[in-house]
């Protein structure tokens, strides 16, 4: 009689067990892993794009006296690209660089700079780079050419770009395309001559930008 207890409770727990079991839902598939970013330019999905302002500045460099090569940034920058991997040519871009942004890493020399005999940011707070035409030089490089406007002065400068890559942002899941650039250019050419010929006339910038898809 106890044996037959035993083997009566096992099998009620038994059933018990399965129901709970039936009741229980089956887990959710797990979501795929978005693709690692690609370096093939071919892969970069077409259309609008911003540039994320927290990674996108223009380090310029200068020769100071001859004895040293001077650097510093330019850290407000805002841009929009119209990006086409099939047509590169078809890509269009446009820049808008905040002036009162230069900084030369000492207070004293940020005040000359934002002042008249250099980029005199009351007066001229904006400057602006719109392409004009975009020519691929290599799978992942291209020369960029437009028109810059840099203390009402417009002159045709051209600058080096380099894909870096294209993929979700592990950070923020933003689809991000990422670039840098490379470009020399004479501000006599904008009217910025003060201290020439003692400080250099040719500024070389270092463009590093990374763009985020519009959704």
């Amino acid at each position: 009689m106890r044996q037959t207890a035993l083997l009566l409770a096992s099998g009620l727990l038994f059933t018990a067990g399965a129901a709970r079991a039936a009741e229980t839902p089956a887990p959710a598939p797990a979501t795929p892993a978005p693709a690692a970013p690609s370096s093939d330019p071919t892969q970069v999905r077409p259309g609008d794009y911003v540039l994320d302002s927290a990674h996108g500045k223009i380090t310029w460099s200068v020769s100071h006296l001859g004895f040293s090569t001077y650097y510093g940034q330019i850290t407000d920058v805002t841009a929009q690209a119209v990006l086409d991997p099939k047509e590169p040519a078809k890509s269009t871009l446009t820049v808008t660089i905040g002036t009162d942004s230069v900084n030369g890493l000492d207070d004293r020399l940020n005040q000359h700079l934002k002042a008249p005999d250099f980029f005199d940011t009351a007066k001229f707070p904006k400057a602006t780079f719109t392409a004009t035409s975009i020519e691929p030089t290599s799978p992942a490089t291209a020369r960029v050419n437009g028109d810059l406007t840099l203390k009402g002065v417009t002159r045709p400068v051209a600058f080096d770009a380099t894909f870096n890559q294209a993929g979700i942002n592990p950070v923020n899941q933003a689809y991000t395309v990422g670039f840098d650039g490379r470009a020399v250019i004479k501000r006599s050419d904008f009217g910025i001559n003060a201290f020439l010929p003692l400080l250099g006339d040719e500024v070389s910038l270092r463009l590093e930008g990374e763009f985020k898809a519009v959704e």
